[in-house]
């Protein structure tokens, strides 16, 4: 035996590293967990890394010029799929960006969850002066449905559970997650990382209508001479298509669909009163609202687009007791989840159900067929420039030869005119400005529309709105998505006429004239259209639906066709004092 041989080699046991995870990882894992696919958001500090490994994870990450946008996307993308659309955004003002659209989502009732990074709490609390330092938690909670902060990555878990949770149960809304710089660099073991996230069971349970209430709407419904159905975005966002459908032909009721509304039943079904919708409202002795509150949008249950006072019943269906009699008496008060309290309804009905009196059915009928008559010569011009309605007109024919793509709308006179002239062939294709009436969600909800749906979008929009998020047509074109904008142009906001009194500047609701905003789309690599005729307008939207591609079409509108505020202007109020000459 050699010396060699003796000699006895001992090494100790190397022992392994245990896994690790991080504060990214785990927010990453979380939203997956949860279903969650897509981030819409605006990278900087401090989250670009959590986009760059989102993405790396296999979750689309679409990326915005603007947060606001980003939070609109975020916001219709939960309308559109009952999960919180989930918009990330930097700290101090790109949080502040993102927060309008927060609290759009939460007065529209669209669950959606704004994460944003954020300072260090012991800098921000004594105001040291730090990077964008902001108490982002204490802005946010006042308009929004829930905020929360995270601050130890074993806690992101519950974190994000909390937030989807409060996003969707009850009535939806906008949630607010506050991820602090250091909560993303934090260490922990992997497996305890993993043991720490939750999948959220049944976020939005149903809430099922007490008996005695469904009972008692019924009651009131068999009492009705002219009764009728108000369908809000609740009821589309409900997804209960089937069902409010059956209730709608069962119970033989005529209905007016609110703006988001329209869809789910065909704008030419026989019971629809859209075209016939003053003479519904003033003339209705029994009203059963489903999904739709009695705000602004339908003059608060009162004043001159109703009868006399307390000449009309309402009987309210939501899943928020506290809207229950916010403008007026609600006398059949139904709680509870959309879909359950219409399939009750429909149950409690039978078989013997009297429908209403036919008197009531005709008088709508005439109406709207009077209304639709009148309405038919403005829209078949062809003259130049174009007005709203011929330009509508065209549009019209459109989407009726394209029933499943999704329309988003927005403007003043483009909007207003567009609900009542378009009509809609299935649910949640019709996107707008909602409860607040605001300008600048159009490119955010046509983008989301597109990525989450696949299918394709007409985006019709004013020239001042479109002005609000026109940049996004590069982040359309970089996602090469399947959306054709329309601006129509008319020089100004309401019209492209006024003039400053005193010659010095452009009158305040005045553009450049003739802005060539197809060059917009061209610049960035999409198709441009000019069109001036509805003709043109035709052509140009069906070529470029056809296509696929990132199209824009300036549509060149008469500057003197529009009206102020379109049918909205006695909320502009006009001065009560005369200049003395």
């Amino acid at each position: 035996m050699t010396a060699l041989a003796k000699i006895v080699h001992t090494t100790p046991e190397i022992e392994a590293e245990p896994d690790l995870t991080d504060g990214f990882h785990l927010v990453i894992d979380a939203l997956k967990l949860n279903g969650i696919e897509t981030i819409y958001g605006v990278p900087g500090i401090p989250i670009t890394d959590l986009g760059r490994m989102a993405q790396a994870e296999g979750m689309r990450v679409i990326s915005f010029r603007h947060e606001q946008h980003a939070g609109n996307a975020a916001a219709i993308a939960g309308f559109l799929t009952q999960k919180p659309g989930i918009c990330l955004t930097v700290s101090a003002p790109g949080f502040l960006n993102g927060l309008t659209a927060l609290a759009n989502a939460t007065t529209n009732c669209f669950p959606m969850i704004l994460i944003s990074g954020s300072s260090e709490r012991e800098i921000v609390d004594l105001q040291q002066g730090d990077y964008e330092e902001m108490d982002q938690l204490a802005i946010a909670k006042p308009l929004c449905k829930a905020a929360f902060r995270v601050l130890h990555a074993a806690d992101i878990g519950i974190g994000v559970a909390r937030a989807i949770r409060a996003a969707c149960s009850g009535r939806p809304g906008g949630v607010y997650l506050d991820l602090p710089a250091k909560l993303f660099s934090q260490v922990m073991d992997a497996e305890a990382g993993q043991k720490s996230l939750v999948k959220v069971i049944d976020p939005a349970p149903a809430q099922l209508p007490a008996p005695e209430a469904i009972a008692r709407a019924l009651d009131v419904l068999k009492s009705a001479k002219r009764p009728l159905i108000v369908l809000g975005k609740g009821a589309a966002y409900a997804q209960a298509d089937d069902a409010i459908r059956a209730l709608v032909e069962t119970s033989g009721i005529p209905y007016v669909p609110m703006s988001m509304a329209k869809g789910l039943l065909p704008d030419t079904h026989p019971l629809s009163a859209g075209a016939a919708r003053s003479t519904a409202l003033k003339d209705s002795d029994v009203v059963l609202l489903i999904g739709a509150r009695l705000n602004w949008l339908l003059s608060h249950g009162k004043g001159k687009s109703w009868g006399e006072p307390g000449s009309t019943k309402f009987i309210q269906i939501d899943i928020e007791p506290r809207e229950m009699d916010s403008n007026v008496e609600i006398v059949a008060p139904v709680v509870g989840d959309i879909a359950s309290c219409v399939q009750a309804l429909l149950d409690g009905m039978g078989k013997g159900w009297q429908q209403p009196p036919s008197d009531w059915i005709e008088t709508l009928k005439s109406k709207r067929e009077a209304n639709i008559a009148k309405m038919a010569p403005k829209l078949m011009s062809n003259a130049a420039p174009m007005n709203f309605h011929a330009a509508l007109g065209a549009l019209r024919t459109i989407v009726k030869e394209r029933p499943d793509a999704i329309l988003v709308n927005e403007g003043a006179n483009t909007l207003d005119l567009a609900r009542g002239i378009i009509d809609m062939y299935q649910p949640r294709k019709r996107l707008d400005v909602g409860t607040w009436g605001i300008m600048g969600i159009g490119m955010g909800f046509a983008v989301a529309a597109a990525v989450e749906t696949g299918k394709p979008v007409l985006c019709v929009e004013g020239d001042s709105a479109f002005g609000f998020s026109g940049m996004e047509v590069e982040t359309i074109c970089r996602y090469g998505l399947p959306i054709c904008i329309v601006v129509f142009n008319n020089n100004g906001i309401y019209r492209g006429t006024d003039t400053d009194p005193t010659g010095r500047d452009p009158a305040t609701t005045v553009f450049v004239p003739d802005s060539r905003y197809d060059r917009m789309m061209e610049a960035f690599g999409g198709v441009g259209y000019h069109v001036t005729t509805p003709d043109e307008l035709t052509r140009a939207v069906n070529e470029a639906m056809n296509s696929g591609r990132p199209a824009l079409v300036n549509a060149v509108i008469d500057p003197a066709a529009g009206s102020e505020s379109g049918n909205i202007g006695s909320l502009n109020p006009q001065s009560g004092i005369k200049k003395k000459k």
